[in-house]
């Protein structure tokens, strides 16, 4: 009787693990965050920008580390310290311009970030501005160039599609 209880306990840790790693303090908060400030930069809303880049350092500080898998750990320690930098640097500008810099750059992490660990249950489309010579991540297929906005919007392609 004892090991049926002891049993269901760790199944029922195992069920629940996931689930908590899904709350706040996750991976995919921070591809949310991400989300919010390509969304901006595409509609050319500094000050928009600048507020989720902040939203977004508080993300990538707040990941609890222990919830995460040991594959996911890794691939974000490798990449922490410069997701926080550059989401920082476009949070404390107005500065379209150098916002979209950092966003490149920031972009280069995230997608390293988006290949190495789980951020979520949706595809994510990794897409590339032939202009800017970067990529940007998207949560569609549809291109919104982050880097030109409304001049560009549509310049651009879909260079890789990273499944979950």
């Amino acid at each position: 009787m004892k090991k049926l209880l002891i049993a269901a306990i760790v199944a029922g840790i195992s069920f629940i693990q996931p689930v908590f790693a899904q709350e706040g303090g996750s991976l995919s908060v921070i591809l949310t965050d991400y989300y919010g400030v390509k969304d901006a930069l595409v509609a050319g809303d500094s000050k928009a920008a600048s507020a989720k880049a902040g939203e977004l350092v508080k993300a990538v500080g707040a990941v609890d580390m222990k919830a995460l898998a040991a594959k996911d750990h890794t691939t974000f320690v490798s990449v922490q310290e410069k997701l926080a930098f550059h989401a920082r640097h476009i949070s404390e500008s107005t500065d379209i311009g150098h916002q979209r810099e950092h966003f490149a750059d920031l972009s280069k992490e995230m997608s390293v970030l988006a290949k190495g660990a789980r951020l979520g249950s949706e595809p994510i489309y990794e897409e590339y501005c032939p202009m800017k010579k970067a990529s940007w991540l998207s949560g569609e297929q549809a291109i919104k160039n982050p880097y030109y906005g409304s001049s560009m919007l549509t310049c651009g392609k879909v260079t890789a599609t990273v499944k979950p």
